[in-house]
């Protein structure tokens, strides 16, 4: 029963973090990123919460949604804090362009080939 309640929780923390990490992104990349990634994961996440209301209690499947929500948040804001910390905004902006780019590339790539 603990195994299926940390695999209920991975899954929740998974799937929404994919579907958090879409904010990150500009526009273009946002909707790109929309299209592909974050509507499978919104399944991810309704998946995961049929799965601990199908296996577990009300009370338990809620709070483990809560947990992995307040969890992901946490380690975004504590992440986001580290990373304006340790490197300058011209250093956040050249990744950033850089990982918009490359993830817009794969996904054309994917989708063509």
């Amino acid at each position: 029963m603990v195994i299926k309640y940390i695999s209920f929780l991975i899954g929740i923390i998974w799937s929404y973090s994919i579907i958090k990490t879409q904010s990150v992104f500009s526009k273009k990349a946002g909707i790109i990123f929309k299209i592909f990634i974050t509507k499978v994961s919104w399944l991810t996440f309704i998946a995961a919460c049929y799965f601990g209301y199908k296996n577990f209690t009300i009370k338990s499947t809620i709070i483990g949604i809560v947990i992995g929500i307040l969890l992901v948040n946490l380690s975004f804001y504590l992440l986001n804090k580290y990373i304006n910390q340790k490197f300058n905004r011209k250093q956040i902006i050249f990744f950033k362009s850089f990982f918009e780019y490359a993830l817009i590339f794969l996904i054309i790539y994917f989708f063509l080939f």
